[in-house]
């Protein structure tokens, strides 16, 4: 068992190439965000991936996440870029290195001219603004430092695409709702797409408790505090996602090959009734929706990859590519 699975079972449980020396466009010093957000250090991977480690008042310290470049970053200096966000899950030891580090993205998308932007969650995060907690606006870090660097130095352009997995496909269909217009496409691989789904705040607990910290400094209780909950719950805005194009996918518990770790299959099986419903919500309400949905799969990196595949045409949509 991985230690991202352990983590998400238990909580069921209870100078680079084209830079030329730097990434950033700004003259006459780095960019900033408009709360002082800035790039405290950029480090080379290869030719087309950098990690940048971000000054973040959001955050109160230092915060990560790994770019991509677009193919033709270098021939193409004055070029801005679609701009492709994936977002990681929960527990996840690979932090914002994962989807690079379990995934073919680098080689499926190297032909591709997109900004690929992979920002950290922490174990956590759960890609919000913790309403009690000073130093842990995650959404924040994201759609307002992060989003605001990119544009004004990374050369990221106005076609945008969000997916995610697990935990980040509650990010990715969050942020999609939440800054309407900001993502033409969003995709969700296994999502938790309905924190208030019978039994879904329980797991929500319990996964900010593995991480160490007090469930209740992030959206509080949800009976005492459940209009905090609902304004930050996908299924409750779904028609706010109208004139998103949108990919669901979740698999059904059972592996094609008959191997995969228990805990994979139980959450798998855990996510998808309330995948369905959202599905059968979008349709009843006219809301067009792209589904793989109570087919073969579980909660693991080789199916979020098949899955990531599949739905390229609908993030490819929305990027413009």
């Amino acid at each position: 068992m991985t230690t991202r699975r352990a983590f998400l079972a238990g909580a069921v449980g209870l100078s680079v190439a084209g830079f030329g020396g730097t990434a950033r466009a700004a003259v006459g010093g780095p960019v900033r965000a408009d709360d002082g957000a800035y790039v405290l250090s950029e480090t080379t991977i290869d030719a087309r991936t950098v990690d940048l480690t971000i000054a973040s008042p959001a955050l109160g310290g230092p915060a990560s996440a790994r770019l991509l470049l677009p193919r033709d970053w270098a021939s193409a200096p004055a070029a801005t870029w679609p701009t492709l966000w994936l977002l990681h899950g929960a527990g996840e030891p690979q932090d914002y290195r994962s989807w690079t580090h379990f995934t073919d993205v680098q080689s499926f998308l190297a032909d591709q001219n997109v900004l690929v932007v992979l920002p950290s969650d922490g174990l956590a995060g759960f890609y919000t603004d913790w309403l009690f907690a000073k130093n842990k606006r995650w959404a924040t870090f994201h759609m307002v430092e992060l989003f605001q660097l990119l544009e004004r130095g990374y050369r990221a352009g106005p076609n945008r695409a969000i997916a995610g997995l697990s935990l980040g496909g509650y990010g990715a269909l969050t942020y999609a709702f939440q800054y309407p217009g900001r993502f033409r496409s969003a995709a969700s691989y296994s999502g938790l797409v309905d924190t208030l789904f019978p039994g879904a705040p329980v797991l929500v607990d319990s996964m900010v408790l593995r991480a160490g910290e007090n469930p209740l400094l992030m959206w509080g209780s949800p009976v005492l505090n459940v209009l905090g909950w609902t304004a930050r719950n996908p299924t409750s805005n779904f028609s706010k996602l109208r004139g998103t194009q949108l990919f669901l996918s979740c698999g059904n518990g059972r592996s094609t090959t008959g191997d995969a770790p228990l805990d994979a299959s139980v959450l798998e099986s855990v996510a998808a009734p309330a995948n369905q419903v959202l599905a059968s919500k979008l349709r009843a309400a006219g809301i067009p929706v792209t589904t793989d949905l109570g087919n073969a799969g579980v909660h693991a990196w080789p199916y979020w990859e098949q899955k990531f595949h599949q739905s390229w045409p609908v993030l490819a949509a929305g990027l413009g590519v």
